[in-house]
């Protein structure tokens, strides 16, 4: 170690002042606070080089130095955690020591909506033996990492990134053992204006199978990996007694009502005996919820009918402050793809022991209905039962069976008794399929329910936007086999309705003990928006009155005028637009959509968030057991939360599916395609593959010589000799000319011969 130069601070003084100053401390600083002139800054240079070499200080963006392992006094932090009290923790954005990183507290002023992953520059404090954060502005999202893929020119290798809008490329100053055509992460380096990509991980070969939602899961950061806490935490309750302790309670739904009161004893009733199935996709990787109906004996209800809706007691397994309490709480949700799901819960609990699957004693949250002849909700209750799943069917499947079957069926399924032979106290679970009679005994008096349901529905008069989803059916290997619309089946409209159902009882049954309910919350559309939509349906001769109270039944007209013509589709997006975003809140703001007053989400617990707090709070306010609220939970901020983490998965999903659609029709660039013009704007035209899907823009320039006039009001392009003229809904032949997997684009030319004149 050098001695000190005469004028020059000591080490220790200048850690000192570094520590005690109040703002980022430079050179510029350190030299002002000890009166150092302009021939000791060289010296002062060279000594906190040397503080640096020997490991004292370390230095941040922008300069200023800070004792290593501490913090600079200003930085760039990312919000970690948010805990079961509402507080907020960050770490550095950036941290190279070797020792973990710094968990911040982060202290506001005022309540704010930080959620995890959000970014803010800070002003840090040391307190004690932790550290504080001071939230000086919050920041945009990260620009600091690109995904991309390598492009070898020449003898050198650019990185060209994986966004539609993103048109820059990096020249690549590390490509870190890479090779051109890898799909990679990298990070920025050097300054402007000589700004390089340096990669940090290799993540492969775009193309290949499951490498289109690995781009989403690292371009949004998607947590995909379980700590090792949480994975040991699950195998640890994996094994947990659905009794809990405490003996089953015999089923008490046979012959009775349902009334409006919960079991409080805290015990599991028994349902075994109970045919009922889950129906879900054929591809399902998880099953939250199953149902069963028939019809009901009460005098009070005549004509009505009993049914269940079972889900998955995740509360049971999944307790608040735990490491797997924390590690949902981050996710929020679970992300699903064509070629994986990233789960919420790690996949022993999802696909496994929360999972209702067939002939398996599971625990569940049950929801008991009671629901009149017109389909009315009369009662309900709620609770924790142990059920044995009949049947994990396809919809497809039940829609097969019961295509096949007469409605209405009001025969019943084989009861509970015991055998011949068998002692008269003994307890069986039989095959709830009696010999030669198949699904009918079982799904006739669910469908049978199920239409009750669906006129009580239609009397209410939800919104009802029949846009096509579509599906991307993959082989064994990963390989697209197809994209085409999913199809739509009164089976899915049937679990749907029972789902809703049960939402609404528990929203209900919350809102009768003033418990805490995390709502699903649909505003009412802004006027701005319906004037918008106002000004678009007045260019296609469709009325819109504004001065009337607008309901989801007000769409619904509009859709009924305007028919089966061309622009029907293009209609429907608009009116999806029009509506604001769901969300979830603990205040009720009804939902628009459904047209109902109460509604919080409870039917997927295995992948929702949301849903888990509903259970905690049904299981704390009817005293079912252990795993109720904490009591302390801030539900205001982890609605904030979870609503932008389902913003996240819905982005990452609708991002990979243009990828998979953009792969699927790599394969026809340069043929002609049948496609529905959806947007235009004053460069071009937006068109999507008919039957497939697939968004990509036909350059306005692509269209010929002749100028084209741009109508905003009426949304169209008119070519100002010919008057040749392009509207949203219009359907044409276009040129496949381009179709980029890695960003899901896709570019449209016109078909050779076409084009205006000059």
């Amino acid at each position: 170690m050098s001695r000190p130069i005469p004028g020059l601070p000591t080490r220790q003084q200048i850690l000192d002042f570094i520590a005690s100053a109040d703002q980022p401390a430079g050179k510029r600083e350190i030299a002002r606070a000890f009166g150092l002139h302009a021939q000791d800054k060289i010296a002062l240079k060279a000594l906190l080089h040397d503080m640096a070499d020997e490991g004292l200080i370390d230095s941040s963006p922008g300069r200023a130095f800070h004792a290593l392992g501490g913090l600079p006094k200003v930085t760039v932090l990312r919000v970690a955690d948010v805990d079961d009290g509402g507080n907020v923790w960050a770490v550095p954005e950036r941290w190279e020591a070797e020792t973990p990183p710094p968990r911040l507290r982060v202290r506001e002023r005022r309540r704010s909506a930080l959620g995890v992953g959000e970014r803010l520059l800070a002003r840090t404090e040391e307190v004690g033996s932790g550290w504080i954060a001071h939230p000086m502005k919050v920041l945009a999202p990260a620009a600091e990492q690109l995904l991309g893929v390598l492009r070898a020119e020449g003898d050198r290798l650019w990185l060209t990134g994986v966004e539609k809008k993103d048109r820059r490329e990096w020249p690549v100053s590390d490509a870190g053992g890479a090779e051109p055509g890898d799909l990679v992460l990298a990070e920025r380096a050097g300054r402007p204006p000589r700004i390089t990509a340096r990669v940090v991980q290799r993540l492969g070969d775009p193309f290949a199978p499951r490498s289109f939602s690995l781009i989403a899961i690292h371009k949004l950061g998607i947590p995909d990996v379980f700590s090792a806490e949480a994975l040991d935490e699950a195998a640890r309750v994996a094994g947990r007694s659905l009794a809990d302790g405490a003996p089953l309670v015999p089923s008490e739904v046979e012959g009775q009502g349902v009334s409006t009161t919960l079991d409080t004893n805290g015990r599991r009733e028994d349902l075994r005996h109970l045919p009922i199935v889950a129906i879900d996709p054929a591809d399902a990787r998880d099953h939250d919820d199953a149902v069963w109906a028939a019809p009901d004996d009460d005098p009070a209800n005549p004509g009505g009918w009993r049914a269940i809706v079972a889900i998955a007691d995740v509360s049971f397994y999944v307790r608040p402050g735990s490491e797997l309490d924390r590690e949902a709480r981050r996710r929020g949700n679970s992300v699903y793809f064509p070629d994986r799901v990233v789960p919420m819960l790690p996949e022993l609990l999802s696909a496994d022991v929360c999972s209702l699957r067939e002939g398996e004693d599971r625990a569940a949250l049950a929801c008991h209905l009671q629901v009149a002849k017109d389909g009315t909700l009369k009662g309900w209750r709620f609770t924790r039962a142990v059920v044995r799943i009949a049947a994990n069917l396809a919809y497809e499947d039940a829609q097969a069976a019961m295509d096949a079957t007469p409605l209405p069926f009001m025969g019943g399924v084989g009861g509970g008794g015991p055998r011949p032979g068998e002692p008269s106290g003994a307890t069986r679970h039989p095959n709830p399929f009696p010999e030669g009679e198949g699904l009918a005994p079982i799904l006739a008096p669910l469908w049978s329910c199920w239409r009750a349901l669906a006129a009580a529905r239609d009397r209410r008069e939800p919104l009802d936007l029949d846009l096509p989803e579509r599906r991307v059916v993959l082989d064994e290997k990963g390989r697209i086999l197809s994209v085409a619309p999913r199809e739509r089946l009164d089976a899915h409209r049937l679990i749907e309705d029972y789902m809703i159902a049960a939402n609404v009882a528990a929203a209900k049954a919350l809102e009768a003990r003033q418990a805490p309910v995390m709502y699903r919350v649909h505003e009412p559309p802004a006027r701005e928006k319906l004037v918008a939509l106002k000004d678009y349906l007045e260019t296609l001769g469709v009325p819109l009155a504004l001065g009337q109270v607008i309901r989801p039944a007000t769409f619904n007209r509009v859709l009924e005028r305007v028919g089966d013509a061309d622009h029907r589709p293009q209609v429907m997006e608009q009116v999806l637009r029009t509506q604001t975003q769901a969300y979830y809140a603990p205040a009720n703001h009804g939902h628009f959509g459904l047209a109902l007053g109460s509604y919080g989400h409870f039917t997927s617990p295995i992948r929702r968030y949301a849903d888990l707090l509903v259970h905690r709070a049904l299981v704390g306010a009817y005293g079912l057991g252990d795993g109720g609220l904490a009591g302390n939970e801030d539900f205001e901020r982890l609605g904030e939360n979870i609503s932008a983490l389902e913003r996240r998965a819905m982005e990452a999903e609708r991002d990979t599916i243009d990828r998979y659609v953009a792969a699927f029709l790599s394969e026809r660039v340069g043929e002609l395609v049948e496609a529905r013009i959806t947007g235009i704007a004053n460069f071009g035209l937006f068109a999507t593959v008919e039957g497939i899907g697939g968004d990509g823009l036909l350059s306005v320039r692509d269209l010929g010589t002749e100028y084209f006039r741009f109508d905003e009001a009426a949304r169209t392009l008119t070519g100002e000799h010919s008057g040749e003229t392009y509207a949203s809904g219009q359907r044409l032949q276009l040129r496949l000319a381009d179709a980029n997997p890695v960003s899901g684009a896709l570019r449209f030319e016109l078909p050779e011969g076409k084009g205006g004149a000059a």
